[in-house]
C-alpha cells in the first residue's frame, strides 16, 4: 500500500470515529435529559405520596372513625 493510499485510509477511519463520538455525545446528552426529567418526576410523585399523610390533621388511614 503507498503512503497516499494509507494516509486516505487513516483520515477516512478518523473521519468514521468523530461521526461515532459525535453521535455517542449526542444519545448520552439525550439520556442525562431523560434522567434528569424522570428524576424530577420520581421527586413530584414522593412529594404527592408525603403530601396526603401530613394534610389529614395527624389522622392515620388506619385510624377509627369518631363514630366508633
Amino acid at each position: 500500500m503507498n503512503p497516499e493510499a494509507r494516509m486516505i485510509e487513516i483520515e477516512i477511519k478518523l473521519t468514521r470515529q468523530e461521526d461515532l463520538l459525535e453521535e455517542l455525545n449526542t444519545l448520552v446528552y439525550r439520556q442525562q435529559q431523560k434522567i434528569d426529567q424522570l428524576e424530577t418526576l420520581c421527586a413530584a410523585l414522593a412529594r404527592l405520596v408525603k403530601e396526603p399523610a401530613s394534610d389529614n390533621g395527624g389522622n392515620s388511614a388506619n385510624e377509627r372513625p369518631p363514630h366508633y
